[in-house]
């Protein structure tokens, strides 16, 4: 019985916490917007996996460089697709390239980072000074030296985003687990016999999650960007799938005969970004209530 009613208290504080979470979440006017539109775009990329108005890869060269209508919502490019058609499908691209490189990120960084702190001493200077080195490669030089060597391609511009952002989570878990080791929980856990490994896995990580889903949202931001430029030069999605960079350089050229075409793609690249941002700014003020902000 005694086991059941702490079980029971556990599962209620949980539960408060969800709700406390909430409450805070659904007050924070930035948490709500970035979540809106951050909800939106997904919806947007999860529907153009079953449906599009058009065939992306049909071109119709009658059709070519019609304004905005019934017809086409958005008009279409010089090949005659619909624009509509091609920034959903670009946004579902889009999202799986940055989605997978920040997983590569805290797959690869977090452990890095929150071994470092464990050991700290040689280990913690050899892994730090590796992460700048790897810093010093942006993740456009990173997929140029990449793309030499294996050619252009999505798969290649995920690579070369997620060995970049690797150091960046390698960062944030160091710096948030070297603040927690001195902390009187975890010496209590070391008196107790736990080696540094288990220390790390049920409390250290658990305790700087925030943190890293915080900059997870805000790498998920900038791989976005740079998916759209690595596109935008030819090294990212290759045709015939649509890419939002590569729909800008496509427009370059046509900027007086049919502006659309570079606005409309250049908008899904600027709400998307400003989402991301808003929501990875919002968690923070929620998450963490020595960094809110008076409203």
């Amino acid at each position: 019985m005694a086991n059941g009613g702490i079980e029971g208290e556990l599962v209620a504080t949980e539960h408060e916490d969800w709700r406390r979470f909430i409450r805070k979440a659904l007050a924070n006017r930035s948490f709500l917007a970035g979540a809106v539109i951050t909800l939106f775009v997904i919806a947007v990329a999860l529907v153009s996996a079953i449906w599009t108005p058009y065939d992306v890869t049909k071109l119709v060269i009658a059709d070519r460089l019609q304004g905005l209508s019934s017809t086409h919502l958005l008009g279409t490019d010089h090949f005659g697709r619909d624009i509509l058609s091609m920034i959903m499908v670009g946004s579902r691209n889009s999202i799986a390239v940055a989605l997978i490189a920040v997983g590569i990120g805290i797959a690869v960084g977090v452990p890095l980072g929150t071994y470092a702190a464990a050991k700290r001493g040689v280990v913690d200077e050899v892994l730090m000074r590796a992460s700048d080195i790897v810093f010093a490669f942006p993740a456009l030089l990173s997929a140029v030296m990449i793309t030499a060597i294996f050619g252009p391609g999505a798969i290649n511009a995920i690579i070369a985003i997620g060995i970049f952002n690797i150091p960046v989570f390698a960062r944030v878990a160091r710096g948030g687990a070297l603040a927690l080791w001195p902390r009187e929980f975890i010496l209590a856990a070391r008196a107790s016999g736990k080696r540094a490994g288990l220390i790390t896995v049920q409390h250290i990580v658990p305790n700087i999650a925030n943190l890293l889903l915080v900059q997870g949202t805000i790498q998920f931001s900038l791989g976005i960007l740079a998916e759209a430029g690595l596109s935008y030069v030819g090294l990212g999605t290759q045709p015939p799938a649509p890419s939002w960079g590569r729909m800008l350089f496509e427009a370059q050229t046509m900027m007086t005969i049919a502006p659309h075409m570079a606005i409309v793609p250049g908008f899904a690249i600027i709400i998307t970004v400003l989402g991301l941002n808003l929501l990875g700014d919002g968690l923070r003020d929620v998450l963490d209530p020595r960094l809110r902000r008076q409203r």
